[in-house]
């Protein structure tokens, strides 16, 4: 900047938060401000077909349905972890693979602490092993079915960069692009359901 300040690096919430992306507090994540930026922000750059992008809100709420179907006795804890693996996406948006390639580690870094304050925020710790694990298979499940209904990749093709899914029926997944409005009350549903109750009040 001209006057010598450093560059603004924190972002204005409609909460009136103002989250520091390269110092994130957790008092300053709000599920209400993730849930509206995430039900606005496009998977796959906005090249899906459908009458509405296919949003990250939509895209978290599939993963998390298809851990619950890989693995039945997944706790409701470990199920919200999976909700909001791309949480930090309501902040710095979701860059598609090559382009993460291309930048290289700066934006992993940015990434790893938004997301550690996010966890922190709601009590979660940093997933295990084997969470990370079945993350990473639902992702890659959610990323073919979205690829192949839904932003025109050929199967073959799908299944060389994702993988080929097993042991799912994707006539059971909701994969019609949601309007906004509902990907945003859907994921704030479902947050409120996996969430523990909270403490009495005095």
């Amino acid at each position: 900047m001209s006057n010598g300040e450093a560059p603004r690096a924190w972002q204005r919430m409609l909460s009136g938060r103002r989250l520091d992306l390269l110092d994130p507090s957790p008092l300053d994540v709000e599920i209400e401000d993730i849930a509206h930026g995430l039900a606005r922000v496009a998977r796959w750059n906005g090249q899906t077909s459908g009458d509405h992008p296919f949003s990250v809100a939509q895209h978290a709420l599939l993963v998390e349905t298809i851990a619950a179907i890989l693995t039945p006795d997944l706790g409701k804890r470990d199920r919200l972890a999976i909700l909001l693996h791309d949480a930090p996406e309501y902040v710095i948006g979701d860059m598609i693979s090559p382009f993460k390639a291309v930048i290289g580690g700066e934006y992993k870094t940015v990434e790893a602490r938004l997301l550690a304050a996010v966890f922190r925020r709601f009590g979660l710790p940093v997933p295990n092993a084997r969470l990370g694990k079945l993350l990473k298979t639902a992702d890659r499940h959610a990323a073919y079915y979205e690829s192949t209904r839904l932003a025109g990749f050929a199967e073959p093709e799908a299944a060389r960069f994702f993988g080929r899914p097993s042991g799912i029926n994707p006539d059971s997944l909701d994969l019609a692009p949601w309007p906004t409005l509902l990907a945003e009350e859907r994921f704030l549903q479902r947050f409120a359901e996996l969430s523990p109750p909270a403490p009495p009040a005095d």
